[in-house]
């Protein structure tokens, strides 16, 4: 039996995570809808699907799209959406919490 395909996946994810960087601003906005967020509603409407995928899943294609979205900004493009941004970065940072924990080392 082989382990599962994630398993091996979370720690680069969380390295992924780690080394994002975005501007102070967008990330305090980001914050305070963290409370706000509703999985259901919210992956649904911004991964443009009816099922939800598991947090992992979720979060490699949140990131994918939050990356579209920081390139528009940073090229001045006229179709970049600020608050698609900051929404997804919402997204982002509230399915974080949803990954098992890393274990500790003794």
């Amino acid at each position: 039996m082989t382990a599962p395909i994630t398993a091996p996946l979370i720690p680069d994810l969380r390295q992924t995570l780690e080394a994002l960087r975005r501007p102070p601003l967008l990330v305090r906005a980001a914050r305070f809808g963290v409370q706000d967020y509703s999985r259901k509603r919210d992956l649904k409407r911004l991964l443009h699907t009816s099922d939800l995928p598991r947090p992992g899943a979720a979060l490699f294609q949140l990131i994918d799209l939050e990356a579209e979205q920081d390139a528009l900004r940073r090229a001045g493009e006229a179709t970049y959406i600020l608050t698609r941004q900051i929404d997804l970065l919402i997204a982002i940072m509230a399915e974080a919490r949803l990954l098992p924990r890393a274990p500790t080392l003794p």
